[in-house]
C-alpha cells in the first residue's frame, strides 16, 4: 500500500440554517467525531476534487447534487499527524497540512455511511457540533461557518 500524501482536505458538511453533519469514527476507541477529512490521492489531484471524493466516500453524498455548493473556504491547517496514524505516511513525515472546504446540502441530504471508516452519524447545530468534535481544527473550522454563510 502506497504511503497517504500528508495534504488533506477537512470538508464541513452543512445546511443553510447552520446544522453540520459529524461522523463517527469506527476505529477509536473513544467517541471520535468529526466532519469528512481525506488525504489527496495523487500529488496533481485538484483539493475540490479531492473533497468532492472524500464527502462520496465517506457519506454518499454527491457534492455536485442540485442543491449543493462545495467551496474552498481558502483555510489551511498544518498540524502534527496523530502517531497512531504516523505509520500510514512516508518515514520521517510528521505534518499534515489541511484545506478547509465547506458543502453547503440541503436539510433533506440523505447520508449513507461507509461502516469501515464511521459508524454514526448526527446533525448538530454548529456551535454543538464545535463542541463535540475531537479535533481542535476541526472544531476551529465549524466556528468559522457563519462568517462563510452568503446572505
Amino acid at each position: 500500500m502506497p504511503y497517504k500524501i500528508p495534504q488533506s482536505v477537512l470538508v464541513v458538511i452543512h445546511t443553510a440554517d447552520l446544522q453540520v453533519l459529524l461522523i463517527r469514527r469506527a476505529d477509536a476507541a473513544e467517541e471520535f467525531w468529526q466532519s469528512v477529512t481525506g488525504s489527496k490521492d495523487s500529488l496533481d489531484e485538484d483539493l475540490a476534487v479531492t473533497a468532492a471524493r472524500e464527502v462520496r466516500e465517506e457519506t454518499g453524498i454527491d457534492a455536485a447534487a442540485p442543491g449543493c455548493s462545495l467551496r474552498d473556504w481558502g483555510l489551511e491547517n498544518v498540524y502534527a499527524i496523530y502517531p497512531q496514524w504516523r505509520h500510514r505516511y512516508a518515514p520521517g513525515v510528521f505534518l499534515n497540512t489541511e484545506h478547509v472546504f465547506g458543502l453547503l446540502v440541503p436539510r433533506d441530504t440523505a447520508v449513507t455511511l461507509n461502516p469501515r471508516e464511521h459508524d454514526a452519524y448526527a446533525w448538530k447545530q454548529w456551535h454543538e457540533a464545535a463542541d463535540r468534535c475531537f479535533s481542535p481544527s476541526n472544531a476551529e473550522a465549524i466556528l468559522w461557518l457563519p462568517r462563510f454563510i452568503q446572505p
